[in-house]
């Protein structure tokens, strides 16, 4: 039973650009459930729940495991972070996925769980702007402007400074973010607090917090179909979940100064940047490296 769990760790891959959620798989060490159905060989039945982040590459791994290994069945439900964290309390999994690690009040309040981190991606912002040339960018400035209800127009000054070149529309901006508890809020609300004094003193961070403004969608596929189907809409979703709906994704502003798309070199610096804070704390949250990495 132990080697199974054993062989489903995996180590942390790349990430980042804007902010990054770095994925925890976290294992209840009260047992998970078994049946031998008569047969020689036991079969185990794994049943997990959490991050909708994480889910793309999850259902990749679920599915090559129990390929190579048939006495093991996994079952794995996207329902959200905050989900996936209450489920393992409750004792109604064996494993989760949360994009947030557990803090110590909630490894306090559990039985006795094993947090791994298995992997990590960039949490992209993602728009509807239909005839764009380029990808828009966006400054700091710009993002918390927008998510805090402030930059309602395409056309705003800001963003407009930030376009050189681009006709950006006279359209309305329709800010779309999660319902559920979601660890790619943490992320993003994490973001948002370190580049923003408003945003940490008026909103703050968590897996779920008080938006000033905006329409919700239950999941990283919510609000994804949110963005997809509303002209003038900005969100912000795993970076996967832009590129299966062939949604494009803004360029960011760093501490550097130079506008950052998500992608493979970006997310490798990011993560580069952070290592020997990552060695300490795996639970240290990565969110806008460095000067001194001025390609993340």
């Amino acid at each position: 039973m132990r080697k199974s769990i054993d062989s489903f760790r995996v180590p942390l891959r790349a990430a980042h650009v804007l902010c990054f959620a770095s994925t925890l798989f976290f294992v209840s060490l009260v047992g998970c459930k078994s049946s031998s159905g008569g047969s020689e060989a036991q079969s185990v039945n794994l049943n997990g729940a959490g991050s909708t982040f994480v889910y793309p590459v999850m259902s990749q791994w679920t599915s090559a495991f129990s390929n190579a290994h048939s006495s093991v069945r996994i079952n794995y439900q996207s329902i959200g972070s905050g989900g996936g964290v209450q489920q393992v309390k409750n004792g109604t999994v064996d494993f989760g996925a949360s994009d947030a690690a557990l803090n110590d009040d909630q490894l306090s309040g559990m039985k006795p769980v094993i947090q791994i981190p298995e992997s990590a991606g960039p949490v992209c912002i993602t728009y509807s702007l239909p005839g764009l040339s380029k990808p828009i960018q966006l400054s700091p400035d710009a993002v918390a402007g927008i998510f805090l209800g402030k930059i309602t127009s395409w056309h705003d000054p800001i963003l407009v400074k930030d376009n050189p070149g681009v006709a950006l529309p006279n359209m309305k901006i329709l800010v779309a973010h999660r319902t559920d508890g979601s660890g790619t809020t943490n992320a993003f609300t994490t973001y948002l607090s370190s580049v923003s004094p408003e945003w940490q003193q008026k909103v703050g961070k968590g897996n779920s917090v008080d938006w000033p403004v905006g329409m919700g969608g239950k999941g990283s596929e919510g609000v994804t179909g949110q963005v997809r189907q509303t002209p003038g809409a900005i969100g912000y979703v795993e970076l996967t979940f832009a590129q299966q709906n062939k949604l494009p994704v803004a360029s960011v502003k760093n501490l550097a100064g130079k506008y950052i798309l998500p992608d493979t070199s970006s997310t490798t610096a990011a993560i580069a940047a952070f290592t020997d804070q990552l060695s300490k704390d795996p639970r240290t949250p990565i969110v806008n490296a460095p000067v001194s990495a001025p390609d993340a």
